[in-house]
């Protein structure tokens, strides 16, 4: 059995189609994999801080000199670590926000991304810790940017992941919505059909 983590991230509940695309992968996996635990957290409904003082005061002051908001915030940082340090697999869903992924999906990165925890520091530089992990990053995007200079969420995802020694990750990409009818088809129907092969 396997343990698959859940990230959703787009601010709209309904009419997602970064939604539609996790509900997909989910469904595929489930009848692929019906033993496998899946864990899902939806980043607009329980949403996590932006990185502040008090999460760098947990992260970095001895336990017994906490505030009562340092431990707080600590605590929702652990919580956030160990749900991805007992995934298996990681699913990312995230619609492009201004050419990058939204600042909760980036709120969520920066609490999970923890030296000493999901990577080191060695005398050749950082190495993750996270190594043997899947992750699948399921996007819907109003153009066409793959491949393009203005794309900053696939090099920015890739880099983080990789950070923390995640280096199997399969970008599915819903391109063209807002572009008019048949390209808001094809990019669907390019996706699902990538997502029809991921289990």
């Amino acid at each position: 059995m396997s343990r698959v983590l859940v990230i959703e991230s787009s601010a709209r509940q309904q009419g997602s189609v970064s939604r539609q695309l996790t509900q997909d992968f989910i469904a595929k996996w489930q009848t692929e994999h019906p033993a496998d635990e899946i864990t899902v957290r939806d980043l607009a409904v329980d949403q996590v801080p932006h990185l502040d003082a008090d999460l760098l005061g947990g992260w970095m002051k001895p336990a017994d000199q906490h505030s009562e908001s340092e431990q707080a915030a600590l605590q929702r940082s652990n919580l956030l670590t160990e749900e991805l340090l007992a995934a298996d697999v990681l699913v990312m869903a995230a619609p492009m926000y201004n050419f990058a992924i939204p600042s909760t999906l980036k709120s969520w990165l920066d609490h999970v991304l923890r030296a000493g925890v999901t990577f080191k520091y060695t005398e050749t530089g950082p190495k993750g810790l996270l190594t043997g992990k899947r992750a699948f990053v399921l996007t819907a995007r109003g153009g066409i940017y793959s491949g393009s200079a203005l794309d900053h969420q696939e090099p920015y995802l890739r880099q983080a992941m990789g950070f923390i020694g995640i280096h199997d990750v399969t970008f599915i990409h819903a391109e063209g919505l807002n572009l008019g009818n048949e390209f808001q088809e094809k990019g669907l129907a390019s996706a699902r059909a990538q997502l029809a092969q991921v289990a």
